[in-house]
């Protein structure tokens, strides 16, 4: 039975994917109405909600997903039969430095929403399991890290994370199912793979390397740059967090991955290729490149194993990486 969101709340929807799931929805599902909560801390920015296709269906509220009082009054006052919960600190190295905001927002706000949507769905309306969907946007690094002749990240594979961030994440998910499990409330997760895209803060890899390339300042990359990621297009993964939220089995999980396992050098490498293409002047690019000192912990492959939401659900990604970094680059040129 394929469920069909009316009213969703989106947790950090100035954020960089869910404010592309938000322009995804508006342009797929005209139809929903659309609660977006964010506390607009510096990875928040408001204009990456410009030119919405249907502005009169989309609200903004600037606010804590750790305030139970804001977000009980969210889902009363706007019927909000579905949270898509992206809200979280994401960035491995600030993780490092100040664990405190990983947790504090990563397990304690998640655990603030699912106690809201448990009060307000199941105790106050009595929803039943089709009547309402909470649905939690994870991560591949709480796998933990893999070798180069290891199997790619399966739904069973055991959760080893190696950063604050990632334990955090980690976290998260157990509460998620332990809500599912014992309250019945429904939910289901996705851990998704690096993505990239238009709009993506400059911290993040690709942007950093973009912006750097862009400006002739030297690119800082991690090692010998041999770390192996799986890259994932943004708006490929809003369509397979939607595939599951609509159609996905309750209380589960699904791995959403880009089916392109490439080395950091080898990202860079497209990036030159694709700068080249769109740029009338000629710069070395391979000359910027500046190796520095590894971070702690850092892991060295993820790999992503899609065939259960592949089989399940008939999804796959759309862009190659070659069509979605050139995407990529001409937006961040404009």
């Amino acid at each position: 039975m394929t469920y069909l969101p009316k009213n969703i709340l989106v947790t950090g929807g100035a954020g960089f994917i869910a404010s592309h799931f938000v322009h995804y929805y508006q342009k797929y599902y005209p139809e929903i109405f659309i609660v977006n909560l964010d506390k607009l801390t510096y990875a928040g920015m408001l204009n990456k909600l410009q030119n919405l296709c249907c502005p009169e269906q989309h609200h903004f509220v600037q606010g804590d997903i750790l305030d139970s009082d804001l977000v009980l009054k969210l889902l009363k006052d706007f019927k909000i039969d579905t949270l898509v919960h992206f809200a979280a600190e994401t960035h491995v190295d600030r993780s490092i430095n100040t664990p405190e905001k990983f947790i504090k927002t990563n397990i304690l706000g998640t655990f603030t929403l699912l106690e809201s949507c448990r009060k307000i769905w199941l105790e106050e309306l009595g929803l039943g399991k089709n009547d309402c969907r909470f649905h939690h946007i994870s991560t591949d690094e709480v796998y933990g890290s893999l070798r180069k002749d290891e199997p790619a990240f399966t739904e069973l594979t055991p959760y080893r994370p190696n950063s604050p961030y990632s334990a955090s994440k980690a976290s998260s998910d157990y509460l998620v199912r332990a809500y599912y499990n014992t309250y019945e409330l429904p939910v289901s997760i996705t851990n998704c793979s690096n993505n990239y895209g238009p709009w993506q803060h400059t911290e993040k890899f690709i942007p950093t390397i973009i912006d750097c390339c862009l400006r002739q300042k030297p690119i800082p990359i991690y090692g010998d740059g041999s770390n192996i990621r799986d890259w994932l297009y943004v708006e490929d993964h809003c369509s397979g967090i939607d595939s599951v939220i609509r159609n996905g089995r309750l209380g589960e999980s699904y791995n959403i991955g880009g089916n392109t396992e490439l080395s950091n050098l080898e990202v860079i490498n497209f990036i030159f290729a694709g700068l080249s293409k769109i740029r009338s002047i000629n710069v070395k690019y391979n000359e910027l490149i500046s190796f520095v000192k590894d971070r702690p912990g850092h892991d060295w492959r993820y790999a992503v194993n899609a065939e259960k939401i592949n089989k399940e659900l008939a999804w796959q990604p759309k862009e190659t990486f070659s069509s979605g970094i050139l995407k990529t680059l001409i937006a961040y040129q404009e």
